[in-house]
């Protein structure tokens, strides 16, 4: 529940005494001074807001009746309230009919002060609420009926279908910044920051989206992202808690072997991607030991290179020598070159497709 503190007493106060002559009080529910133009007053009992809180009514005291009274002055004492709810006291010290009008301007400009902070507060406490409850039903306990309750109230709607992005920051503002931005322009988004210069985005799964046109835009922001991984759409929370998973393991896998691209699609990168993440398996070291031995006579990396071309050709002769400008015969040398070293045969199927797989495998050379 919302209740004044001293701070946002003494902001009251402070602005208040800013515009008029003479001293302002603010007070808590309980008729202790919060706030004051008389510091050596704070935290001290008024008996005066004392009776504004029994009875929720103006309270004026001239000189006489606050002689009765602990703690009090002459002057207006008004109730604050909020939402209907009687929070605390605003006191104005002088003549109470020269301060009648001016008490209340000043309980309606604090009585809004009050309002704005009360928001800030609600809307603070949300966002964290959120934050808290994506982690939740992002890791591995998220499927209890409370959090999903408690979720769909919160309007994160975890029915949802939605595509997991991970965003790999190099520089620029910090991530909580992008999550706010996305947020803001993509409606039913979630945005989880797993560590400091990373971001999981979970976007509606009908969000239609030119990933290489939002690169740029956030570029031009001021946001450096390094590579941004894109998952496959998931139609439960289930299915997305593993697209975290394989989105995460995607950008290991870039960062690694494709340290140039930016885009790395799940979907055309998921075999790649399953092999990385068993890449420490020894039965895999059966695929990188052939292409360890091209690379070792290979300085200029233009067998490795032919490889490349040669697998994503689907081992077609013609259009491979075009996609790398040379002939035909030319292709036929480096391909034998590429057996003779690798005791592998890339012109046959079973040799195409181990050596492709050791591809996906093979880090980038420093």
């Amino acid at each position: 529940m919302f209740e004044l503190d001293h701070d946002l007493a003494q902001d009251i106060v402070d602005r208040a005494m800013a515009i008029l002559p003479c001293n302002v009080n603010v007070m808590d529910s309980q008729g202790l001074i919060l706030g004051s133009g008389e510091p050596e007053r704070i935290n001290t009992r008024h008996e005066g807001a004392q009776l504004v809180l029994a009875n929720g009514r103006i309270v004026e005291l001239d000189g006489e009746a606050a002689k009765c009274l602990k703690g009090v002055q002459p002057g207006v004492n008004l109730p604050l309230m909020l939402d209907g709810r009687l929070i605390g006291v605003l006191g104005l010290t002088g003549d109470p009919q020269q301060l009648r009008t001016f008490g209340e301007l000043v309980r309606m400009t604090a009585e809004m002060l009050l309002a704005q902070r009360h928001l800030q507060v609600e809307q603070q406490w949300r966002r964290q609420r959120c934050d808290d409850l994506l982690a939740l039903l992002l890791g591995g306990s998220g499927d209890s009926t409370r959090l999903l309750d408690e979720a769909q109230q919160l309007g994160l709607k975890p029915q949802l279908a939605r595509v997991p992005c991970l965003f790999e920051l190099h520089s620029g503002p910090p991530a909580e910044a992008l999550s706010a931005w996305l947020m803001s322009r993509y409606p039913d988004s979630w945005c989880v920051s797993p560590a400091r210069e990373s971001l999981l985005w979970c976007r509606p799964a009908g969000l239609v989206l030119d990933e290489q046109r939002l690169l740029e835009r956030l570029q031009r922001h001021g946001w450096q992202v390094q590579r941004l991984a894109l998952g496959q759409p998931a139609q439960s929370l289930e299915q997305l808690r593993k697209g975290y998973r394989r989105v995460r393991d995607l950008l290991a896998y870039g960062r690694e072997v494709l340290p140039g691209e930016r885009l790395l699609s799940l979907a055309r990168y998921r075999l790649p991607t399953l092999l990385w993440r068993h890449r420490n398996d020894d039965a895999l070291d059966e695929l990188l030991e052939p292409l360890q031995r091209i690379r070792a006579k290979d300085a200029s990396g233009q067998l490795l290179a032919t490889l490349r071309a040669w697998c994503a050709h689907d081992g077609q002769s013609q259009a491979c020598a075009e996609a790398l400008g040379i002939h035909r015969n030319s292709l036929r040398y480096r391909l034998e070159r590429i057996a003779e070293l690798s005791e592998v045969d890339p012109q046959r199927l079973e040799g195409m497709l181990s050596l492709y797989l050791g591809l996906q495998l093979l880090p980038a050379q420093e």
